[in-house]
């Protein structure tokens, strides 16, 4: 069993029930109402300025090239690429990027953040490996899941967050990620490798807790 299998095990009861949360089956059958998608939007565009935070400590971290490089490329594709997706549905929702910039991050979304940060800041690049690998794997897998639900993909609204997730370039991207992982923690010890575990985990319960917060649209 390969590192990134084993934290996916530990982590599968959590995100079962990201699989089956209201919230992300009512993006899959196009229920979802829009004013809590719109706040899921607004504090997800906050949230990814700290995931790139993340990445951009694994390049402060890192001891090579080659892996700087790979963290660097990440956090062009956070802010330029994957926001991407939020900032065409501000467009169709008629909000501006500045308007977005005073936005109160949430509670929890504060929370997830800080803890990625703490992680970064205090561990290595196999650690913060770990740490955004949650979150990118997680929606690779909804984006998935939801795309085999007959005409969700197609959807006038939700389709296009859909497609997004489920593409070839965001899996691969995210199959990047999980083989980083393996590579970064081959070698790793049993101390090690149950700490990385903790970090998945961690961030496997943050994210359902995200998706709670934008269910109940919490402050």
């Amino acid at each position: 069993m390969t590192v990134s299998q084993r934290l996916r095990k530990a982590a599968r009861p959590i995100w079962d029930r990201c699989l089956t949360h209201p919230f992300v089956t009512g993006i899959g059958d196009g229920t979802l109402p829009v004013e809590k998608f719109r706040y899921f939007m607004l504090q997800d565009y906050l949230y990814l300025f700290d995931y790139a935070r993340v990445f951009a400590l694994g390049v402060v971290k890192a001891r090579d090239a080659a892996l700087m490089r790979v963290f660097a490329r990440n956090v062009d594709a956070i802010l330029g690429g994957e926001m991407n997706i939020h900032r065409a549905y501000m467009a169709r929702l008629g909000i501006l990027e500045e308007q977005v910039l005073t936005v109160q991050p949430a509670l929890d979304n504060l929370s997830y953040t800080h803890y990625m940060l703490s992680v970064a800041g205090q561990g290595g690049p196999v650690e913060i490996a770990a740490a955004i690998l949650a979150c990118s794997w997680s929606y690779a897998e909804i984006g998935q899941a939801l795309a085999g639900i007959p005409g969700a993909a197609e959807h006038p609204f939700y389709g296009e967050w859909i497609r997004g997730y489920a593409s070839e370039d965001y899996g691969a991207a995210n199959q990047a990620l999980i083989e980083l992982t393996d590579c970064l923690a081959a070698g790793a010890g049993a101390a090690q490798l149950a700490y990385l575990t903790e970090i998945f985990v961690n961030c496997s319960r943050y994210e359902l807790g995200f998706w709670d917060m934008a269910w109940e649209m919490r402050p």
